[in-house]
């Protein structure tokens, strides 16, 4: 109903103040007055140890990295809680949309290192043939949408692909995951409203790690945080403690249960902060103080969560032990097995495009090849992809 008033009366939005929903405090005690959640102990210890192998798989690849070995990498240190335990209160068959510093949710979901390090080094066993760069993973058995580097076109696509669901009506859910940076694009906006017109079972889960690459939140925007947006879409919102795994997962949970249950969207926004760098590119001793980030190091989830699992009894410290070292040399003898493997055949790069290859295409490539065999020493991995039995190409032919 409408409320009629008669004298100009202008609100700013300071009348309405977002909480943050926290469970644990960083010494993994519960705060007064907080539940822990229903979670079994298999579930719990399936929770940290994706959110460990995480931890140990970002540290290796970027070392790697900065040996020369891998090209580009993100790390996802210091948002294990907020990905994982967002993933961990879904439906294994709910759709998952990610931005690029997922890859928690994928190791939740069973993603093994060899498929992990199959694409970040696109090799021939790599899911997406080696066409994108390192860290764009993806995979259908996992409903994993493949990632896509520019940013926030996941967004309205997590909408529609929950409008599906909805027609489909088998229960799921879709979740995207971004950045607050990502929350300034336009898709963020048209995805938000489409999704509350179109009543839609989707949760648009913001990581706010509290920097666009070096843009400061408080250089973003003006308003407190990504949170209250959602009420100029009449959409449900709550704001969690982003290192408190436990309170990411029960927000989630409920999140879902409106989502799949009403057909209603769901806005969720993970306080948390980038321990790391933006990617491998970045630098951010640049644009951010060492004691910053030493006050956040301090919240770490990973510690949050093994101290509250240790105080249960249901981790020790054994265990922790013996699970860092076995992961560390799998990831290292994995990564030394993946870097050995062929790369995709050059073939590969005209398939999947059309049913069947245009002439038009075909001699595209069929010039590609001509100019890898006159070349070789400048391509020596499409050199020795190339079948040499095939064509008979001859520099004469020309290039272009």
């Amino acid at each position: 109903m409408t409320q009629y008033v008669h004298q100009p009366d202008f609100m700013t939005g300071d009348e309405f103040s977002i909480p943050t929903f926290s469970l644990l405090n960083p010494e993994g005690e519960l705060h007064s007055g907080a539940s822990e959640p229903v979670l079994e102990r298999d579930h719990a210890r399936r929770i940290y140890q994706a959110m460990l192998a995480t931890r140990i798989l970002d540290e290796r690849m970027m070392a790697a990295q900065r040996q020369g070995r891998l090209s580009f990498y993100m790390q996802c240190t210091g948002e294990e809680a907020a990905v994982v335990g967002a993933t961990a209160a879904l439906n294994d068959a709910d759709m998952i949309m990610a931005q690029y510093r997922e890859q928690g949710a994928l190791m939740y979901r069973g993603f093994s290192i060899d498929e992990f390090m199959n694409q970040l080094f696109g090799n021939e066993l790599d899911y997406g043939k080696g066409r994108q760069m390192p860290i764009h993973y993806g995979s259908r058995k996992l409903h994993y949408m493949t990632i896509s580097s520019p940013l926030a076109t996941q967004i309205p696509q997590a909408t529609g692909y929950a409008y599906g669901q909805k027609l489909a009506g088998h229960g799921h859910c879709t979740l995207t995951f971004f950045g607050e940076g990502a929350a300034s694009e336009g898709d963020f906006h048209a995805a938000l409203n489409m999704a509350s017109v179109h009543q839609v079972p989707v949760i648009f889960f913001c990581r706010n790690n509290g920097y666009a690459i070096s843009t400061p939140a408080v250089e973003q925007f003006a308003a407190d945080g990504i949170a209250p947006r959602a009420f100029g879409y009449h959409m449900h919102v709550i704001r969690v403690d982003g290192n408190d795994v436990l309170a990411v997962y029960e927000a989630t949970r409920q999140a879902r249960k409106i989502a799949v249950e009403q057909n209603q969207p769901v806005l969720i926004e993970a306080m948390s902060y980038r321990l790391a760098a933006h990617s491998s590119s970045d630098d951010p001793s640049g644009y951010r103080s060492k004691d910053e980030e030493e006050v956040w190091r301090a919240k770490d989830p990973l510690l949050r969560l093994q101290k509250w699992l240790l105080k249960k009894q249901w981790w020790s410290e054994e265990e922790e032990t013996s699970q860092q070292e076995t992961l560390r040399r799998e990831v290292l003898e994995t990564m030394k097995r993946a870097e050995k493997r062929s790369s995709p055949p050059l073939e590969s790069l005209i398939s999947d495009v059309y049913a069947d290859i245009t002439p038009s295409l075909q001699r595209q490539f069929d010039q590609l090849k001509r100019h890898i065999r006159r070349y070789p020493e400048a391509y020596p991995r499409g050199a020795q992809s190339l079948d040499l039995d095939v064509g008979t190409e001859t520099d004469t032919q020309g290039e272009a």
